[in-house]
């Protein structure tokens, strides 16, 4: 069995999987991933889950394939929490937060992820973002850590 990925090795996937990609707000896509990895830690993650948090998106994305990630030589936690954290087309948000809450970690990362998403200092750069769509997603994010039971200070 291949000798699995460093995390300094999983950071540099992550960030060439999304070169190129911008958020919302026009921001290159790794600033997103980093703050996700570093929340994760902040949180008590550990290195497997950090390396869930910076590969958190690349499959929903499509930026790497789930075939990759079968591939990878990653540790099975690392790959269950990707795979609870991708969203799948057409999924209901309770199906989707069902699959995060009975995966061990994946909470943890979506956590970090959503209180990115809805930091105020980003949410002030998504201020450009037409008003219904500001909306949308204040909703969307609000809608989806009620569903994970995450509190303000999560």
């Amino acid at each position: 069995m291949p000798q699995e990925m460093s995390l300094t090795e999983v950071e540099a996937v992550a960030r060439a999987a999304h070169a190129g990609q911008t958020d919302k707000a026009g921001r290159p896509y790794a600033e997103h991933l980093s703050a996700v990895a570093e929340g994760v830690r902040a949180r008590g993650g550990g290195d497997e889950l950090v390396a869930a948090a910076w590969l958190h998106d690349a499959v929903e994305d499509g930026v790497l394939s789930d075939a990759w990630l079968a591939r990878a030589a990653l540790p099975r936690r690392t790959k269950d929490v990707v795979r609870a954290v991708t969203k799948r087309a057409g999924e209901e948000p309770e199906a989707y937060a069902r699959r995060i809450l009975a995966t061990p970690g994946a909470r943890l990362v979506k956590a970090a992820d959503l209180a990115h998403n809805a930091d105020p200092r980003r949410l002030a750069e998504l201020a450009a973002l037409d008003e219904p769509t500001a909306r949308r997603l204040t909703r969307k994010y609000a809608t989806m850590r009620g569903l994970l039971g995450l509190t303000p200070d999560d």
